[in-house]
């Protein structure tokens, strides 16, 4: 025997503007086995336990009869669901499905209406922010990540999504899904390739000797990190043809990342740039929105061994004395296929000032979070 019953919780109709209220019905417990409860029932032994006795997506065996009835229950609701909606979980899962691309996968099922979405591999966490807000517009799902360009390990949570009623409307998972593919997924993990990195310090003081070298110790070390191969560590007077040879060599010795560090401001004997434009650099894009950095460099080089171009960086003195600079930001972003032009470099602005604090905490503070 059943009877429809209306709770609170409801779902927000966008067609209508209302709340329309689930319906469920009420069933006797003793014609409950092989159905599914679709809410938790709580258990509260005193002095002893307070907890759930039976999670939402249980379905009643005959041995949990008594059981219930201990805990006073003589009916259930189960939840009635119509052809144009779905149940949180089925939500969820297809939620899920269409926020993932390449390099992440769930964590587990779905467990009231959430699922968890970690690494598959380590590498740098990639979001398409436009299409997330448009899925978080949509009302009755979300979806949080941790921040675009976040190196995250494999097995680590990058994303939680759930549907936020217990029963949503297909339509809505249906436009998620659609924005989602249109932007060829939502999250992912792109695999940090391990680079054959060139170096070119500049400086006519540092290489006759003049000043000591604090460049190399700071660029190896962070090169390292990244399981890099360092093909050569070179030194160039502010002369641009001795530069351009030094960088020739290195792309001769096998080099597919170029690194140049020093000769980046505006005095006249800082030629390192214009080095850089008579290689046959293409795509130079010199500046940024980033303190500290500038005076940075991108450019990249055909590679006539590769398809993949050659990018080559041209760091300012910065380097040499703060801790985080928009080298760290972008090297990962580099390393993972990514090509940095103008846009890139400009949308750094909003989070591109180092707080500079007593104690650095890089990368775990916003310096360079968009």
């Amino acid at each position: 025997m059943f009877e429809e019953k209306n709770p609170n919780e409801g779902i927000l109709d966008e067609a209508s503007d209302n709340i329309i209220q689930p319906v469920w019905k009420k069933i006797s417990l003793n014609d409950s086995v092989g159905t599914v409860l679709a809410h938790d029932i709580t258990e509260i032994r005193p002095g002893e336990f307070k907890g759930c006795a039976f999670r939402r997506g249980h379905v009643i065996k005959e041995k949990d009869i008594c059981h219930l009835q201990r805990l006073g229950k003589e009916h259930l609701y189960i939840l009635s669901i119509s052809d144009d909606e779905m149940h949180e979980d089925d939500a969820a899962l297809a939620l899920a499905d269409c926020l993932m691309a390449e390099g992440v996968r769930m964590k587990g099922g779905p467990r009231e209406g959430k699922i968890t979405i970690i690494a598959e591999k380590a590498g740098l966490l990639k979001i398409h922010k436009d299409a997330l807000l448009k899925i978080n517009m949509l009302g009755d799902v979300m979806c949080a990540t941790l921040h675009s360009n976040t190196i995250v390990k494999t097995g680590q949570t990058v994303a939680g999504t759930r549907a936020i009623p217990l029963v949503i409307k297909k339509r809505i998972v249906e436009q998620a899904s659609s924005i989602a593919k249109e932007a060829n997924g939502v999250i992912s993990v792109r695999e940090l390739r391990k680079p054959k990195a060139g170096i070119v310090i500049t400086g006519t003081e540092v290489y006759n000797g003049l000043v000591q070298d604090a460049f190399a110790p700071i660029i190896l070390k962070k090169l390292e990190a990244f399981g890099a191969e360092i093909t050569g560590v070179y030194y160039a007077p502010d002369d641009e043809g001795f530069i351009e040879s030094r960088l020739k060599e290195l792309i001769d010795a096998g080099a597919d990342l170029l690194i140049t560090t020093g000769g980046m401001s505006v005095d006249p004997d800082d030629t390192t740039r214009f080095a850089i434009k008579r290689l046959g650099a293409r795509e130079i894009v010199y500046g940024s929105a980033v303190l500290p950095g500038a005076m940075f460099l991108i450019a990249y080089l055909p590679n006539n061994s590769s398809t993949r171009e050659i990018p080559i960086i041209g760091i300012p003195a910065c380097g040499m004395y703060s801790r985080a600079t928009i080298f760290d930001l972008l090297l990962p972003r580099i390393l993972a296929g990514e090509e940095i032009g103008r846009m890139e470099l400009a949308e750094l602005g909003h989070g591109g000032l180092c707080a500079k604090c007593d104690e650095c905490q890089y990368p775990h503070c916003p310096f360079g979070k968009i």
